[in-house]
């Protein structure tokens, strides 16, 4: 029997993939979290096979987060569980010590597979994000996009910044100062070129790495 926990903010979404799972006879739905801080308590409590982590949630998240628990428990395996489609963040993801990444809008057909995958020892990516894993980790590489170059810190503030969180506001998401995160904004938007907050979110959008307000739903 696998043994899951399912971390993610939205209720209705945790029951819903609960339900999908435990369809499966061979898995089991052990606990629950909606927030960072319930996820490490769960590993630090529950014995458990893989971790079933949505990037985005309140407090300690995303790859900070997949570090942190990695670093507590270094066999525990995690498929993320995201609704970015946009390559940069499975390969960062895989980079900090997820197993998988998945977005949720295939969850429904893929996700008991990518589990037992994960679970088993393998790997749960798609064919692009292992050929960028692959090129990145080539020197000299030329053709990587400029937020292919940002920190993972510089990153999480990049899309934070383009989804229109202030300074002040994200230093409180993450607990840093807000001299912190205009550092890291001032260096960010060096890297990328950009000389204002409409460049930078023309960036994030035109590169799919937030989603438009105003795109059909």
């Amino acid at each position: 029997m696998i043994r899951v926990v399912i971390a993610d903010d939205h209720q209705i979404l945790r029951e819903g993939l609960k339900q999908l799972l435990l369809a499966a006879s061979d898995l089991d739905v052990v606990g629950e979290a909606r927030d960072g801080h319930d996820v490490l308590e769960r590993i630090r409590a529950l014995d458990i096979d893989v971790l079933l982590l949505d990037l985005s949630m309140p407090g300690k998240s995303g790859m900070d987060l997949i570090r942190q628990v990695k670093n507590e428990r270094p066999k525990l395996r995690i498929l993320v569980l995201s609704m970015h489609e946009e390559h940069q963040y499975a390969v960062r993801a895989i980079r900090a010590g997820a197993s998988g990444y998945l977005t949720k809008e295939s969850a429904s057909s893929q996700l008991v597979a990518a589990i037992r995958k994960v679970a088993g020892g393998g790997a749960f990516i798609s064919a692009e994000v292992a050929e960028h894993l692959a090129h990145d980790a080539m020197p000299h590489a030329i053709d990587r996009p400029r937020h292919a170059a940002l920190s993972d810190r510089e990153f999480q503030v990049f899309t934070r910044l383009a989804n229109g969180e202030s300074v002040t506001e994200i230093a409180v998401a993450l607990h840093l100062s807000a001299k912190t995160i205009s550092t890291h904004k001032a260096r960010l938007m060096e890297k990328l070129g950009l000389d204002n907050n409409a460049e930078l979110v023309r960036y994030a959008l035109e590169h799919r790495l937030v989603a438009d307000p105003n795109a059909p739903r």
